[in-house]
């Protein structure tokens, strides 16, 4: 079978699945005795195990088979867990991850493993907890050997199965009908790598032959796995035993099974009487098997069990992608056909535009919702960071992860990981000090770094914050005067905030050295190049030995905006609305100059004034000039600027184009639009503006 077609789903899955692994790993490494937590390692571990297997990478399946055999016997009890078995778990995840990415890239996914297996092998010689003092939790499921009783028990006896009623009154009307009805003992070849695919086999095998009507452990349980090399099955047929045991012993990895005949269920619950050696065959009078009820539902087979629907469905991003393009597109030609139906003044035509519009709409908001993707897609990888960058630095720290669910546009998901991955080394290794000076500051020894998300108004808040030392506003003056970034005069004018801010300046470092982790300078101007180029702000607040904190402020989506649409002469810009404080007209005489800056006065505040006009070199044309001065008041975290515009044309929503590689790079402007008219429009880049 051609299994390429299933490559890409593969892969998905399988980061799905390391990641749920990382995550459990860590979940243990907190709650050494919580049980559920390694049942989600292994059953990850487990179907890593059967996809890679059915897809024909072997060393991926060998390696997860191996974690497999260290994961029972800390479910068993047979080993206790320590860090050392967290951390050659952790390096076995991190070996998957190098593995999936090769098979990624084009290669078989084949690195050595011999070392880890080797390790993993070696857990025999471990530590033993004499029963299960290691507190994990009992195994899953019961041992096939203990549920059945059989050994102990009159060969004409079975005590391992709780019938209801309806199960009960179901044999006994299969008897009464001249069915046979058996009860499997079914064994499977302890070195079976698939024991699940094996147990499907059968049952699909078993439901060809006749109804099951009960196993132990439950379908359920069989179908993740969890048994030993065994487990019991009460089958209703009207074929002999011979049909029976051949339906089975043609599997392959499937012992000899132990085949009894049920002949009567006894008053009590949980037995019946069998025959060992079942005679022939007897004829039934009705050649149909007893009807199934809803009760017996929850009984089927996996082969048997109707299919579900699907809740969710997997498509490809560029499909996403081109479903936003032809939805602007949209969005575009409907406001044209605004235009025209005002220029033409068509009653019809106006009122079936208002019905598109609704429709649009509607249909805007489905697409964009379909795009936007929890913030824990990029929130889920950092836990598994900062535990191994705490250990490598000596330090104890504790990372509170506050709205995962928060939505963002997939193009932001994208590329705010690494922004974020720069902020938590910084706080890591910067802010939070290390235990020892922590305690003798009065602080508990362990450090805390939250990161949080929320929804505020069209933006997403992210912010990255930590109990640690913060920072010392005289430290970065001097490093900064030192670097020749800052004047002294200059210094002494600035306020803490804009002291802050002098870190994300190029080449700007307060490290007393160059270290693995950070001291380079290249971080946070790295940071704040990617928030800005995303439309978004950065903003830093830090208060001396409590803490600091990094806000990231971003739009919601980066594809169909909001702005307000603004005359130069007889040029269109667009301003983005999410800039925007307030829009407002002055007099000339009320437009002063300080240090040859134009500002004016606003409520009491001094506002900065930029003309348009020589931002972008618009020519003045010899038309007369109005009295009064239009001004789009833009504002980026608490800074705001005046923006001089000739004319305020009105707000519209417009489809942000990329300008293509040989314009992206013009400074001020952030991408175009095409207006209703036809006509295409600048998008100004506030941002850039400061």
């Amino acid at each position: 079978m051609d299994m390429t077609q299933y490559l890409n789903v593969f892969l998905e899955e399988s980061r799905e699945h390391l990641q749920k692994l990382n995550e459990s790993l860590l979940d243990l490494e907190g709650s050494p005795q919580s049980r559920e937590v390694l049942d989600e390692i292994f059953r990850s571990a487990h179907t890593l195990k059967g996809m890679s297997a059915t897809m024909g990478f072997t060393d991926v399946a060998e390696l997860t088979h191996e974690m497999e055999n260290v994961l029972h016997k800390l479910r068993n009890g047979e080993i206790s867990n320590s860090p050392e078995i967290l951390d050659m778990l952790f390096k076995c995840v991190d070996l998957l991850d190098s593995m999936v990415n090769d098979i990624t890239n084009g290669g078989t996914g084949s690195l050595p493993i011999n070392h880890l297996v080797a390790k993993l092998k070696d857990s025999e010689n471990l530590p033993k907890t004499g029963g299960n003092q290691s507190g994990v939790g009992e195994p899953v499921g019961k041992p096939v050997e203990e549920s059945r009783e059989i050994q102990d028990r009159p060969d004409n006896i079975v005590t391992s199965f709780e019938f209801n009623e309806y199960e009960k009154n179901l044999i006994k009307q299969a008897i009464d009908q001249g069915f046979q009805c058996y009860h499997l003992v079914v064994n499977i070849d302890p070195r079976c790598v698939m024991k699940s695919a094996r147990a499907f086999m059968i049952f699909k095998n078993m439901e060809e032959i006749g109804e099951i009507i009960k196993s132990i452990p439950s379908v359920q349980d069989i179908e993740e796995e969890k048994f030993d090399t065994g487990f019991d099955l009460i089958v209703i047929s009207r074929e002999p035993q011979e049909v029976i045991r051949k339906g089975l012993v043609t599997i392959t990895e499937v012992g000899e099974p132990d085949i009894k005949r049920i002949t009567e269920v006894f008053t009590a619950p949980d037995t019946f009487e069998v025959i060992k050696d079942a005679p022939p065959n007897c004829q039934p009078v009705n050649t149909n098997p007893p009807a199934k009820t809803e009760a017996q539902k929850d009984t089927q087979s996996p082969a048997q069990a109707k299919p579900r629907a699907s809740q969710t469905v997997r498509v490809d991003t560029t499909r996403l992608d081109s479903l936003m393009n032809l939805v602007g597109e949209l969005v575009i030609n409907k406001t044209r056909l605004e235009q025209i139906g005002r220029f033409a003044q068509l009653p019809d035509l106006t009122e079936t535009m208002e019905q598109m519009d609704r429709i649009t709409t509607d249909l805007q908001n489905v697409v964009m919702k379909v795009r936007m993707v929890p913030i824990d897609s990029v929130f889920s990888r950092f836990p598994r960071m900062v535990r191994d960058l705490a250990r490598d630095l000596g330090k104890e720290i504790e990372l509170i992860v506050e709205g995962k669910e928060t939505e963002l546009d997939r193009t932001v998901i994208d590329e705010i990981g690494d922004p974020l991955v720069h902020l938590l080394r910084n706080s890591i290794d910067h802010g939070v000090e290390e235990p020892a000076i922590r305690l003798a500051a009065g602080k508990r020894e362990h450090g805390r770094v939250i990161l949080s998300s929320r929804h505020e108004g069209n933006n997403v808040v992210i912010e990255v914050e930590d109990d640690g030392k913060g920072l010392d506003p005289e430290k970065i003056k001097n490093k900064a005067i030192e670097k020749g970034l800052l004047l002294p005069e200059e210094a002494q004018d600035l306020d803490d905030s804009s002291v802050y801010r002098l870190v994300l300046l190029p080449g700007f470092s307060t490290a007393d050295k160059v270290t693995d982790v950070s001291g380079r300078g290249v971080g946070l101007d790295a940071v704040k190049n990617k928030i800005e180029a995303l439309s978004g702000s950065i903003h830093i607040e830090s208060v001396p030995g409590v803490g600091t904190k990094f806000k990231i402020q971003l739009p919601l989506t980066l594809a169909i905006i909001q702005a307000l649409l603004v005359l130069l002469e007889n040029e269109t810009y667009a301003i983005p609305l999410s800039f925007i404080a307030e829009t407002t007209s002055v007099t000339p005489d009320q437009i002063n100059n300080i240090q040859e800056q134009e500002v004016m006065l606003i409520r009491g505040d001094v506002l900065p004034l930029v003309r348009l006009h020589k931002v972008f070199q618009v020519p003045p044309s010899d038309l007369p000039r109005e009295e009064e001065i239009n001004i789009v008041i833009v504002r980026k975290g608490d800074k705001r600027v005046g923006l001089i515009v000739d004319t305020l044309v009105g707000q519209q929503e417009i489809v942000i184009k990329p300008l293509g590689k040989l314009l992206g790079n013009i400074p001020v402007i952030a991408g175009a639009t095409i207006l209703g008219n036809g006509q295409v429009s600048l998008i100004i880049d506030v941002a850039s503006l400061f």
